[in-house]
């Protein structure tokens, strides 16, 4: 279909199901997204970066066929969104590869194994408490009987190709997991000034549950009244960046009804990637007549957990933590959020805590979702050139705003780094808070 024949219907995508002509028509190709793309950094091609990238969805759009490469090409893109930051003309080309990625996944069938799998990953395990709660006690047992540390010691992973590489990035179970705490309200420490509703993710309830802890601790001594909504789900991000916007759209509608939007002043996250997609439900919904005008209300109150603690400032009666520190910028807060100066502000404000801008703090460290995975060799030249940069600073304790990033970065520290603690940003402020023993 040629793309004068694209009718735009709103939301990202034409009626053709591909990215929408206006978005693409954006771009004036003046090559300023190249540098800020981690894909053409390692690689010098332009199909691997933006402005190519959008060359070829012109190209689809009129009339060129959906092929293995061009599959190809956008599937090596992390959507970290960094060309979004460069860029003068302000394309969105997160949605334009959110998009592209729809087209290919209603236009192309994938294998039926892989199909299965993406199915029961997406749609079955990470929405499903129960599912999610069964897995976590398998990653567990695995870890706490000893044979992870024995497998690793053993070097018996490097038999088993991709799958060792893919082992060295699973996160540690912490358990007790973080489930049985959603449906309750935590009380705010003193008088309380606020109520918010805390959106606790999926994976996030079993391997980082320590840190939902933490982001509940800290709002409480900020005067936070913290509700955990009981009927919330995951928020849609990893379908919606897998081309399943179907799911994220179903899952978008979950989360809305599961708040009540009047009884808070703020929705709280603390994942960066889940933020970037929650504040984007207004556009995922743009053509639900049922669900639009709520939609919009709901990004209104979203708020990343920096973004909410910067905002309002944080109380005093912090302990000096004698730290030095570097920040990550986690992409989807940097570049899809546009937040980068909150997270800077809070670690600065924190009593004995030396903060160390690391270089190039804002390219991707290949966490990206399930990118490392997927891609893991691009994502693990990402991850050696990230820890090369936070080598630079000496710091003591690596410091980004996601999980995901947390993940990628703790990998690094203990293959090609020194060993560095990594932490979210709330939970340094956690340890501030706490009493020393």
């Amino acid at each position: 279909m040629a793309a004068s024949s694209l009718i735009d219907i709103g939301g990202n995508t034409n009626e053709a199901g591909g990215p929408r002509q206006s978005d693409l028509d954006k771009c004036v190709h003046c090559g300023l997204c190249l540098n800020a793309c981690p894909t053409y950094r390692e690689l010098g091609v332009e199909m691997d970066s933006p402005r190519g990238r959008i060359y070829q969805m012109n190209q689809v759009a009129n009339g060129a066929p959906i092929s293995a490469d061009y599959i190809r090409h956008m599937e090596l893109c992390l959507a970290c969104r960094g060309c979004e930051t460069a860029c003068p003309s302000g394309v969105p080309y997160g949605h334009l590869i959110e998009a592209a990625r729809e087209q290919i996944e209603q236009q192309r069938k994938r294998s039926l194994p892989v199909r299965l799998f993406r199915s029961f990953l997406l749609r079955k395990l990470i929405p499903s408490r129960g599912l999610l709660t069964a897995a976590g006690m398998g990653l567990y047992l695995y870890q706490a009987s000893g044979f992870q540390r024995l497998l690793r010691a053993g070097g018996l992973l490097n038999l088993f190709g991709p799958l060792g590489s893919i082992e060295a990035l699973s996160p540690n179970a912490e358990f007790p997991f973080f489930f049985p705490k959603i449906g309750r309200t935590f009380p705010a420490d003193g008088e309380r000034k606020y109520r918010v509703a805390f959106l606790a993710g999926c994976i996030a309830n079993i391997a980082f549950a320590r840190l939902n802890e933490a982001t509940v601790r800290v709002l409480q001594k900020n005067g936070c009244e913290v509700v955990v909504p009981a009927d919330q789900s995951c928020c849609g991000a990893l379908a919606v960046h897998q081309g399943m916007k179907d799911e994220g759209r179903r899952l978008a509608r979950i989360n809305i009804d599961a708040v009540d939007l009047d009884e808070f002043d703020a929705v709280i996250t603390n994942a960066a990637g889940c933020g970037s997609t929650l504040k984007e439900y207004r556009h995922l919904l743009e053509q639900d007549a049922a669900y639009r005008d709520t939609a919009a209300a709901f990004v209104a109150k979203m708020r990343d957990i920096t973004e909410f603690l910067a905002a309002i400032g944080l109380r005093g009666g912090m302990r000096p933590l004698n730290v030095s520190v570097t920040y990550q910028d986690s992409c989807h807060l940097a570049h899809g959020q546009k937040i980068s100066a909150a997270p800077r502000k809070l670690l600065r404000s924190l009593p004995g805590v030396t903060f160390r801008e690391m270089p190039a703090a804002d390219v991707c460290c290949g966490s990206a979702g399930v990118y490392n995975l997927v891609e893991h060799e691009m994502a693990d030249q990402l991850l050696r050139h990230k820890m090369e940069s936070i080598a630079t600073t000496k710091a003591e304790v690596i410091v980004t705003a996601n999980p995901g990033c947390m993940l990628q970065l703790e990998a690094g520290a203990r293959l090609y780094g020194e060993g560095q603690r990594v932490l979210h940003v709330v939970q340094l402020i956690d340890e501030a808070y706490r009493p020393i023993v």
